[in-house]
């Protein structure tokens, strides 16, 4: 069993070093929960080391400070590498029962919504799962590569799979390769598939992936030189260290311009997207090769597809169409369960729906109009306001 000693951080590297470290000890705590070991002491000796680690770091307004360079500090918000280290330390000691006691304390509302999903979901044995992961069945964290997984949510979510879908599909904006690293389920038990479904990994470790031109390939390979080149510079070279950071895709490219710690001034950002329209417009002027989306904390350029009535960016649906071909997912066949959290996976849900109509919906939000849209599409759909939520409706199923 991996162990880890208590770290004194001082570079953003120790920081990424730590949490990488507990990667390894979540995914074998994980792997003895399901075979119905007992977690070693050493597990929560670990984490206490992880904790403790991360709560040293300086704070300065409500944000740690860590060195980027040696010469030079950064603001960061760790809300989430602390917060669910504490909550592994809790359920590991404490048990499930008085874990979900405790989740019921932080998240008002937490029985009810818990108890509706249970009741849409009861006596079904799922043909597939196809959920998104950040915001969804993972709480959101300031940085893509630091958002480990927890043991907790991994448990519930792995012994869902197990016991109640035949295919379960984790579907993400993400790339492939960042995927793997911060999840810590067992291996060969759940298709993960990213870039919008555009690559995925199947049970027998094989990646599978959408073709993509030789002159889309081109210009997406070109855009992103410029993009690496472009976050160098000194003055948006802090993009490339926030939330998602530039993260390149099969057939797609992320850039973050703000975080959920809203660490970066909002006229900067606004800035930052506008340079980026520009370099996107400048390298496709006739609009042919991309779509641009902003969430409002990364913005997103795809490469486009011929939807048959002209070019649309890849999306979600798209995804999931090319992955019940793909890895034989069988979707004429029900039931199935969706689930989300922002508009960009509504395409999923419209795709499920129009293959098989025995389709349940999850969807994590407190924006009323997108649950509107989602409670639209189908009556089997449930809104519920946190990611805990409904990993906990899953794990107590």
């Amino acid at each position: 069993m991996a162990e880890i000693r208590h770290t004194q951080l001082k570079t953003l590297k120790d920081f990424y070093a730590l949490m990488a470290a507990s990667r390894q000890v979540r995914y074998e705590a994980v792997g003895t929960i399901l075979d119905g070991g007992k977690v070693d002491e050493d597990v929560v000796a670990s984490l206490r080391n992880v904790l403790g680690s991360l709560e040293a770091v300086p704070e300065e307004n409500g944000k740690r400070i860590l060195s980027l360079d040696g010469s030079r500090d950064i603001e960061l918000e760790m809300g989430y590498e602390i917060d669910e280290t504490r909550k592994d330390i809790f359920y590991l000691e404490e048990g499930e029962d008085t874990f979900l006691d405790l989740l019921s304390d932080l998240h008002p509302g937490f029985d009810e919504q818990v108890a509706a999903g249970k009741e849409l979901l009861a006596g079904l044995d799922l043909n597939c799962l196809v959920t998104d992961r950040d915001g969804t069945i993972n709480n959101y964290c300031a940085r893509y590569l630091t958002s480990i997984q927890s043991i907790w949510n991994s448990v519930f979510l792995s012994r869902f799979c197990l016991n109640k879908v035949q295919r379960p599909v984790i579907l993400t904006s993400a790339p492939l390769d960042g995927l793997i690293e911060i999840s810590v389920n067992p291996v060969g038990k759940i298709y993960y598939a990213a870039s919008k479904g555009r690559e995925c990994l199947d049970f027998v470790g094989r990646t599978r992936r959408l073709p993509i031109s030789a002159s889309k390939q081109e210009a997406i390979d070109l855009l992103n030189s410029r993009l690496t080149s472009l976050l160098l510079q000194p003055e948006y070279e802090k993009f490339s260290l926030i939330g998602s950071g530039l993260q390149f895709k099969f057939g797609q490219s992320t850039v973050a311009r703000q975080d959920i710690g809203k660490s970066i001034d909002e006229a900067e950002s606004m800035a930052f997207l506008a340079t980026l329209t520009e370099l996107t417009e400048e390298l496709d002027p006739d609009g042919v090769n991309f779509r641009m989306e902003d969430t409002g904390l990364d913005v997103e350029i795809i490469l486009t597809i011929d939807a048959g009535d002209g070019l649309k960016d890849f999306d979600k649906g798209d995804g999931v169409k090319y992955l019940n071909n793909e890895l034989g997912l069988e979707m004429f066949r029900g039931p199935h369960l969706i689930c989300g959290d922002t508009g960009s996976d509504v395409p999923m849900l419209e795709a499920a729906l129009e293959i098989a109509p025995d389709t349940r919906a999850i969807y994590v939000t407190e924006k009323e109009d997108l649950a509107k849209k989602v409670s639209g599409l189908t009556s089997n759909a449930l809104i519920v306001s946190q990611p805990d939520m409904l990993v906990a409706i899953m794990g107590t199923l």
